[in-house]
């Protein structure tokens, strides 16, 4: 049996002049088009969730939408009031990122490290260790 699956967006804009000119009869300037139509197709049967989202950025874009609002929507998305923790934390991680509600323990975690760090240059006498082959960098 074949699978065949395709998406579809079609976006379409039309603009209604309000102002006349002499100049040009149909209202509207040498750099404005009356209407546009775009329709985006993309085949769907092994479509990924990043692809299809790379598709929705390509639409959007066309739609007049900046790189930085397409990234803000994406994140807003994933990490809007209505979604769990546990689902924003299991995304956070696979970015390399931190909610604020995980901020006060990722410093208390840093600060532990350094004072073990410390401890550990110290020697097993107390003795700081001043041998540069000997100390790790930080």
């Amino acid at each position: 049996m074949t699978y065949k699956a395709t998406l579809k967006v079609k976006f379409d804009t039309e603009w209604t002049s309000t102002s006349y000119s002499f100049d040009n009869f149909s209202g509207f300037g040498d750099m404005m088009l009356p209407e546009e139509h775009y329709t985006f197709e993309v085949p769907a049967e092994d479509l990924n969730v990043h692809q299809l989202f790379r598709f929705f950025a390509t639409v959007a874009r066309a739609m007049g939408h900046d790189e930085i609002n397409i990234m803000k929507g994406g994140c807003g998305l994933a990490f809007a009031e209505d979604r769990s923790v546990e689902n924003m934390r299991k995304v956070a991680d696979e970015f390399e990122l931190t909610l604020g509600e995980d901020l006060r323990k990722k410093f208390e975690d840093m600060q532990q490290a350094e004072e073990e760090w410390e401890r550990i240059k110290k020697g097993s006498m107390g003795t700081v260790l001043t041998d540069e082959n000997n100390q790790c960098d930080v």
